[in-house]
């Protein structure tokens, strides 16, 4: 009876273990598709090799069915749809993957049959078949439905396929696809309107990871496709990121569900502390609140229970902290409602207030969540260490009395380690370019916020917090993509100064293209200039108006004063001036000019032309 009552709360935790955990998988069904030996077009090495690994990783994961085949017609693989929709209907979990070639055409997407000849645009909709047909078939499946697409190649018909409509657009790869259907994820071997590598090898580089990380026991799937997307990029050299569309809810949904450990034998333990000890390791694979109360029943005194108040602790805190930060969402959504509809300032004034008073408040929860995760790290860690070197006796600290701070074993880390480690980390995965010096500035806040841009992550950027620390960590490779200068060039990890050969320059794309000759400079010439012809044609007139005037004086029986003024004038100028009498008109001659003399008249020229 004594036996039948210390059970219980294990019996207790282990129904905690399957009943508040995420759901488990249950009837699992896999269709697997690979085309290689194409009709009309060239034939594909891979996609059947590819396909055969899959069916055997599926199969060895404990699927329930696994359908593999390959090379199927337009009539074949329809057939095999309808037979595989049949399967899901009382299925918890369907997937599709399909290897070989697809097309995109007017933003849908479609799988090519082997046999497809496609020899305009609108033959696909007749001898291809369209994502939205697979979706149909595991449309039955309860708890997911996951297509995953080996197809983003080169389209072989793009060269050959005419087109009946101009504007009918035949993209590359595959296009982005958005799922209707809750539940549903569509998995990409490359981002939406890229292609994806074959690979050197039989496999390619995204079934290879697929093979090792999608069905690896109690792996959420969504974190599996992000192992999946890291090593191909890492194999890769960044050229091909797979991608995946659609979403989940909050719990972890695993293709391969953790197998249960099996139950304590109700035989009495030769030893309580080994007994304790696995009670302890059995709630903390459960890890809720109800598990350790449950342990604390049985065990409320000792080593290990002062490790299980630890526990509750750091749960308390978690969730304080969650509703902190729930509160300010609220606070913040108050305020924001209130300016937008223009209520009155002291009604906003209060709404600002506490907008504040709840970041504060989840500051505070932030820091005392960090603390009791560090707190019981540490002590965890401790355990572990002891129960390595001692795993059949209780630790030495077995009777210490309740209330010890066990994570005084262990140094617990400060709040600017815990900064200087998030830096660091950001640092390698190059989101963060400063010095981790420990200071979490508005530098290190912006660098945070970039890494969850790139890694699609919500870490909280205010504080640095273990769980960045562990998400950052978690990246094998650069996340933040390398930004350089004008001028600078990305090598690697690292931003190099471009150098341009000689005869060279750099251009404002940042790429070297050859200097141009410079032309060569025409001579001046003379152009006419009215404005400043004007004058001289001026002087050149009123020269000969003088002497028109001068020659009329000779001609015309006498001339005035005047005309003698203009000579002086002309004289002066000592060009322009023509000589006139009886006989007729001419230039006066060089070195040479023309004086009144008074008179005039028949024979008796008034100006007289004077030379020197």
């Amino acid at each position: 009876m004594r036996n039948l009552l210390r059970l219980c709360p294990l019996l207790l935790a282990f129904a905690l273990l399957f009943g508040a955990g995420p759901a488990f998988a249950g009837k699992r069904v896999a269709l697997v598709l690979a085309n290689s030996a194409y009709q009309n077009a060239p034939s594909l090495v891979n996609p059947v090799n590819d396909g055969a690994v899959m069916a055997k990783t599926l199969k060895d994961a404990g699927f329930d069915v696994v359908d593999s085949r390959h090379d199927l017609t337009a009539l074949d693989t329809r057939r095999v749809l309808r037979d595989f929709a049949d399967a899901t209907r009382d299925a918890d979990i369907a997937v599709v993957y399909y290897a070989g070639h697809g097309i995109e055409v007017e933003g849908s997407n479609y799988l090519i049959p082997v046999d497809a000849k496609l020899e305009r645009d609108t033959d696909v909709y007749d001898e291809a078949l369209s994502l939205d047909r697979i979706l149909v078939a595991v449309e039955p499946a309860k708890q997911l439905r996951l297509v995953i697409l080996d197809a983003c190649r080169d389209n072989p018909f793009g060269k050959t396929m005419k087109r009946t409509v101009a504007s009918r657009g035949i993209g590359r790869g595959l296009a982005q696809v958005e799922p209707t259907s809750p539940n549903t994820l569509i998995a990409y071997s490359a981002k939406a309107g890229f292609t994806a590598q074959d690979g050197d090898g039989a496999n390619s580089p995204f079934t290879i990871a697929l093979s090792k990380h999608l069905t690896t026991p109690g792996l959420d799937v969504r974190r599996a496709f992000g192992f999946v997307r890291d090593e191909v990029l890492r194999s890769t050299g960044n050229r091909q990121e797979p991608f995946v569309y659609g979403s989940l809810g909050g719990e972890d949904v695993p293709l391969v569900p953790v197998k249960a450990t099996a139950m304590a034998t109700a035989a009495p333990a030769s030893n309580p502390q080994v007994d304790m000890r696995r009670d302890y390791e059995l709630a903390l694979q459960v890890g809720n609140r109800p598990a350790w109360e449950a342990f604390l029943a049985q065990h409320p005194d000792g080593f290990y229970a002062s490790l299980a108040k630890l526990q509750l602790d750091k749960i308390q805190a978690e969730q304080v902290h969650a509703a902190a930060i729930e509160k300010a969402k609220q606070a913040e959504a108050e305020r924001d409602r209130l300016a937008a509809l223009g209520a009155q300032k002291d009604a906003q004034a209060r709404a600002e207030a506490d907008a504040k008073a709840a970041e504060q408040a989840q500051l505070v929860a932030q820091k005392a969540k960090e603390q009791a995760q560090q707190q019981a790290a540490a002590a965890e860690q401790q355990r572990v260490s002891l129960a390595a070197t001692a795993p059949s006796t209780a630790p030495a600290s077995t009777a210490a009395p309740t209330g010890t701070n066990v994570a005084s074993l262990s140094p617990a880390i400060t709040p600017a380690d815990l900064s200087r480690s998030v830096q660091t980390e950001l640092g390698r995965v190059g989101c963060f370019s400063g010095q981790a010096d420990g200071n979490w500035s508005t530098s290190s806040q912006r660098s945070l916020s970039q890494f969850n841009r790139y890694a699609g992550t919500k870490l909280d950027t205010k504080v640095a917090s273990s769980d960045a620390l562990d998400t950052v960590k978690s990246k094998p490779s650069r996340v933040c993509p390398l930004v350089c200068d004008h001028g600078f060039k990305a090598d690697g990890d690292k931003c190099t100064k471009i150098v341009c050969g000689d005869g060279y320059l750099l251009n404002d794309d940042n790429e070297c293209e050859k200097q141009r000759a410079a032309k060569p400079t025409k001579p001046a010439t003379a152009k006419r200039d009215d404005s400043d012809d004007r004058p001289a044609r001026q002087r050149r007139q009123s020269g000969g108006t003088a002497a028109g005037a001068a020659g009329g004086g000779a001609a015309g029986y006498g001339g005035g004063p005047g005309v003698a003024a203009a000579a002086g004038s002309s004289r002066a100028s000592g060009s322009g001036q023509i000589f006139c009498n009886g006989t007729g008109c001419r230039p006066v001659n060089r070195g040479c000019h023309l004086e009144y003399r008074g008179g005039g008249g028949p024979g008796n020229d008034a100006n007289a032309e004077v030379c020197y």
